[in-house]
């Protein structure tokens, strides 16, 4: 058995409700600029546009990195599973042989 602990949650239920209120604020706050903008509808497509396009880069790079640090943890499980078991195989008291 291995006394390695298991990885800390990354966040509350709290925190997560925090962000995603966050980021439902904010969202709507510059959509209401860019609606209420005195320009033409054009450049209020393009500034839209370009606020969708900013929304979805955002989620796309967290989750790249989520799946950079998952595959870290795992990587990081199977060594120390590894170390774990030479050290258990592992017998001091052995006499070398040559």
């Amino acid at each position: 058995m291995t006394n390695s602990t298991p990885p800390a949650q990354a966040g509350s239920a709290a925190f997560f409700v925090q962000a995603a209120i966050s980021f439902a604020v904010s969202s709507i706050a510059v959509a209401a600029g860019v609606i209420y903008l005195p320009v033409s509808a054009w450049v209020r497509a393009f500034l839209a546009l370009g606020l969708l396009y900013v929304i979805t880069s955002t989620f796309t790079l967290a989750k790249c990195v989520r799946d950079r640090q998952e595959s870290h943890a795992v990587t990081s499980r199977v060594d120390q599973a590894r170390l774990d078991k030479l050290l258990a195989e592992h017998d001091p008291y052995a006499t070398p042989s040559l």
